[in-house]
């Protein structure tokens, strides 16, 4: 027996994916003479009609179970990654930020046609997944929710279906770019175990994955139970294993390159073991006799002695020098490098998926089913060391036994012996306030992050009155515990205040001979437990539905055939819960007693209040599937012709309703050539966290650019690529509830072509080709704090400012940073206010293609060739009116052409979105061996955040990558022992003014692995 390819192929349209297609073809021949024998359409994604072939219409890839086990994928995160149709991965392992406001741990994305997170509907087994709890602000700044990529059971998939296509009409909200459908695997009657071994040359990288699925018929087959598990463990990448991870301060990799010594590439942080320190204002000058220790403001910090600029030296070879740390210039190298300390680039790691189906039938017209899954993952990782908050004002009491200013007696009597002699200081002493501190005594921060999932699905299905109908109830929950180490500032204030050698001491400094590197004067071990906190951040998500849906493909009959229909009610509540530590979401708050700011609890963090929402969902939908034209009609170029005809209602209780239509066709004009095409619209609803959000505080690094242009015009730099008046901005962004849904329109077509005039003896061939182009309006963003700084220096300009830009008053040392430039002086940033809301619309385009063959000779054995390209045509966001005012200035030279302006504009080939992914791929089986070659190209794009003088921006370059395999299988044994290697020439991930994406790329080259399969 053998699949009748051309129909098979013509109705799912099994793309290759990620250089793979589904294995569709038999692997025997027929015995001579028989006669073709068709088998069913496997039923994929795109239509709820059962047995209907409307599919055709659409792009639909299937990525199969053995090309699954091919790619040596153990989660998620690699199996889609190696698509080309998906985006960059900005939910990752690799993206561990200094603080829990992201999505940290086991946790990969979906970004189908790089349209964005949120975007791309996932399904398992045809039903909806439940989010990741934990939200991550995307390009546009505002927070969305994936569904977890890691939580996916690899080991236990049947076949993963990628719907490329709008599909609002059928499954409703997100399915803006497409649906992905991951499909387990069932009614097994055995068990077999494997086990894989990896690791990354010339790193700590080391990877065990061992799995096992089995499964039993039981009551004469009327019933089976099946189940999978897996189970992974991983090591941890540290920073120091690869040199373009090595450093923060990344100058040394672009030598010889146009960027050789920008001082932006130096991304070690100004915030530093060396304390930055301001005595009250409304004092002046401190003095030594006639000696200034402090700027006009008050502003001292503590250095080697060996630095320019010392004012007085002090013990441990350190001194003490006036003004603010100047970072970039003359203090650039007391920048602390945490990079250097070994920080985690990926944490390690133990995951487990456990997945049981079991079904019944009860007759030949009623079956009972259902599915218990479980996932659990715990990471762990080093994050660099905890710092102050340039928002926060951490005070130093006058009491502090370290101070330098401090009382000449302390309250107890005794004589302070660390107050410096001869000052213009009272007796009492003077209070300080910290401005700038790493607490790199404490060590690397370490973060554990456990994340559990489960979905429970209970159902029944039948056959009534020619009627296949279906219902379901699922319940589905996902939480993350997300605890790190940090610093309650109650905690340090006590400490600080002390006025005994426990005191919490800041004007230590660190290392002398090292001073960007590990802090080697420490606090004692009492001062540091004294203040060290573990926090923790639970969020949760639920889900539960229920559902009944009918269809039959066969409702009635037109000439070309039978009509088919689906229509079903789909019933949805949704849950949303971000439960913040008591230190931050205002339960447990700090008052500094000095400058009387309320803060919270913790020094790295701003008040964040939990945030919780809820939504009911009810939907109605109906979809039909019409033949027009049927091959017996003998049309002349019109072979076959059927339609796809589909609408959805959905009432949403926090916003609403929608009604969204969607059409699809597919016209045969021979046998073997096809052109199909598809119209929809579509919509992504606001989530949860965006309508409900109270207060959410981020903070980035930024550019104060008026600064910069200070600079600049008093010469203190030659350009702003020389700028490093960066900080950390803190942004109080705000939930909206009257945010409206992201609107869309998708259109595709294309062409499936397979020659009918090569000989079967030649192989079978399939090309295609699709043309796609989606339509957004109405996209949920912010305007930015980058951009709120960047209108605050064009507005300084003309003697106005940005009034969401709020600042401290300028101090002296402001003052004096402005003089003769014409701008009037401008104080540190304390935080940039924003809200959400819908921004202008966005248009995507892009072509996919798509090549597959095959070939079957009884000498040579069997050839698979698969290739699948994506081109990314345009990118276009059309700025807000905010935006486009900052680009209109820039054009026309009132600000500076190096600006970063974010947010709108021509976004193709810019951070990740490169406008060519190709992947292919070679298998070649005979007798017991397979060997498979796989290869992956991927575009250059554009690195927006390290710009030229003429704002120009360093290009990532293209990368091609190899992998390759080999199998062996013992048959008597029932045994197959694998030996892979991915990235065979051991290729370095691109440089970027990171290092390298992680959003795009693994942190490591060549890779090594080996696996042994049994089947009992």
């Amino acid at each position: 027996m053998i699949i009748n390819h051309r129909k098979l192929v013509l109705a799912t349209t099994a793309l290759c994916a990620a250089g793979f297609s589904a294995h569709v073809w038999a692997q025997t021949a027929p015995p001579a003479g028989a006669e073709p024998t068709e088998i069913e359409a496997v039923v994929v994604v795109g239509s709820q009609i059962k047995g209907a072939k409307v599919n055709a219409a659409l792009p639909v890839t299937v990525v199969g179970e053995d090309q699954i086990g091919a790619s040596g994928a153990v989660s998620g995160d690699e199996l889609f990654r190696s698509i080309p149709q998906m985006g960059d991965v900005n939910f990752n392992a690799q993206y561990l930020p200094g603080s829990s406001n992201s999505a940290r741990g086991d946790v990969g994305s979906v970004n189908l046609r790089n349209l964005g997170i949120g975007n791309t509907l996932v399904l398992l087994n045809g039903r909806r997944v439940v989010t990741h709890p934990t939200s991550q602000a995307n390009d546009n700044l505002v927070p969305v929710l994936t569904y977890n990529t890691s939580a996916i059971p690899v080991t236990g998939l049947k076949r993963m279906e990628v719907l490329r296509d709008g599909a609002a009409a059928i499954y409703g909200a997100d399915a803006v770019a497409g649906v992905v459908n991951t499909v387990l695997r069932d009614d097994v009657d055995g068990l077999t175990a494997s086990s894989q071994y990896g690791f990354a040359e010339g790193t700590n990288l080391k990877e065990y994955n061992f799995n096992a699925f089995g499964g039993k018929n039981f009551a004469d087959g009327r019933g089976n139970v099946s189940a999978f598990v897996s189970y992974d463990q991983r090591t941890r990448m540290r920073s120091t294993d690869q040199d373009y991870t090595a450093s923060s301060d990344r100058r040394p990799l672009f030598a010889g390159t146009r960027f050789d010594g920008v001082a932006s590439l130096d991304g070690r942080s100004t915030t530093t073991p060396w304390a930055y320190v301001q005595t009250p204002q409304s004092f002046g000058t401190v003095r030594q006799g006639t000696t200034a220790l402090t700027s006009g403001a008050g502003y001292f910090h503590i250095q080697p002695s060996t630095f320019a600029g010392c004012q007085l030296n002090i013990s441990g070879g350190m001194c003490i020098d006036d003004g603010a740390l100047a970072t970039s210039g003359v203090d650039r190298n007391l920048r602390f490098n945490s990079a250097s300390l070994g920080t985690t680039v990926i944490p390690e790691l133990k995951r487990t998926n456990v997945f049981l189906t079991g079904h019944y039938d009860i007759s030949d017209d009623l079956t009972v089913f259902g599915e218990l899954g479980l996932y659990h993952a715990k990471t762990s990782a080093l994050q660099a060391p905890i710092a102050t908050l340039s928002s926060g004002v951490i005070s130093i009491p006058a009491s502090n036994y370290w101070n330098p200013f401090g009382p000449m007696t302390f309250a107890n009597g005794t004589a302070n012996p660390n107050r410096l002699p001869n000052l213009n200081v009272p007796a009492s002493g003077l209070p300080l306030t910290l401005r700038g501190y790493t607490f790199a005594d404490l060590g690397l921060t370490h973060v554990d992050v456990t994340n559990d999932q489960y979905r429970v699905l209970g159902g029944v299905r039948g056959r009534k009155f020619g009627f296949d109908w279906e219902s379901a109830l699922v319940y589905s929950e996902a939480t993350a515990d997300d605890i790190s180490d940090n610093i309650s500032n109650t905690k340090l204030h006590a400490q600080l205040a002390l006025s005994t050698p426990d005191a919490y001491n800041v004007f230590n400094g660190s290392d002398i001979n090292n001073p960007s590197g590990a802090d080697t004067t420490r606090n004692s071990e009492a001062a540091i437990d004294a203040i060290r906190v573990k926090i923790k951040r639970r969020t949760k998500s639920t889900l539960a539905s229920w559902d009944f849906k009918v269809s039959r493909p066969d409702l009635f009959s037109l000439p070309a055939g039978d009509v088919g229909v689906a229509s079903g009610v789909e019933v949805r509540r949704e849950t949303q819960m971000d439960d913040r530590d008591k230190r931050i979401d205002g339960t447990i708050t700090f008052t500094d007693p000095i400058s009387g700011a309320v803060l919270s609890d913790l020094i790295n963090s701003s008040m964040n209040p939990d945030t919780k929402g809820h939504r009911s969902v009810a939907s109605t939908y109906i979809e039909f599937a019409v033949p027009l034209v049927s091959p017996e009609m003998s049309i002349p170029l019109v072979h076959r012709l059927d339609l796809q005809l589909a609408g959805r209602y959905e009432h949403y209780s926090d916003f609403g309703n929608t009604a969204k239509p969607k059409i699809a066709g597919a016209w045969d004009l021979i046998d073997g050539v096809r052109i199909r095409g598809s119209w929809a619209k579509g919509f992504r609803a606001p989530n949860l966290e965006q309508i409900n959000a109270t207060v959410v505080s981020r903070s980035n690094t930024r550019t104060d650019y008026a600064f910069c242009e200070a600079d600049l015009r008093a010469k203190r730099i030659t350009s702003f690529a020389g700028c490093s008046r960066s900080l950390l901005t803190t942004a109080r962004r705000a939930g909206n509830p009257d945010l409206d849904p992201e609107e869309s329109e998708t259109l595709s077509y294309g062409v499936v072509l397979e020659p009918k005039f090569i000989p079967s003896e030649y192989g079978r061939l399939t090309f295609t080709v699709d043309y796609w182009k989606v339509k957004q309006t109405g996209l949920i963003g912010v305007f930015g704090e980058g951009n709120a700084l960047i209108l605050d220096y064009l507005l300084r300009q003309s003697g106005s400012s940005n009034p969401n830009v709020i600042r401290a008053a300028p101090t002296a040392d402001d003052i004096a940073a402005f003089k003769d430039t014409g701008l009037a002086a401008a104080g540190q940033v304390l935080y940039v206010n924003d809200k959400y809301t819908n921004l202008q619309p966005q248009d995507v385009e892009g072509l996919d293609l798509g090549l597959m063959y095959r070939l079957n000779t009884d000498k040579l054995g069997d050839f698979d060739l698969n290739v699948n390209a994506a081109h990314l045509i345009k990118y276009y966001q059309s700025p807000s009116p905010g935006i486009a005012e900052l680009l209109a200035a820039r054009s026309a030279g009132k600000i500076n052409a190096g600006t970063t302006i974010n947010g709108g504009g021509n976004l193709l080939r810019q951070n990740g979105k490169t406008d060519w992914k190709v992947s292919a791929s070679l298998t070649w089986r005979y007798k017991q061996l397979t060997v498979g070659g796989f290869t992956q190209y991927i575009g250059d794009y554009n690195d927006t955040a390290l710009l030229d003088s003429a704002g120009s921006p360093w290009v990532v370059d293209s990368q091609i990558t190899a992998n390759l395999y080999g199998e062996y299988d013992f048959a008597q044994a029932n045994t197959k022992l694998r030996l892979g290697v991915r990235n065979l020439t051991d290729k370095d991930p691109p440089l970027s003014s990171a290092g390298y994406d992680g959003t795009v790329y693994q942190p490591y080259a060549r890779y090594w692995y080996v696996s042994v399969k049994k089947t009992f």
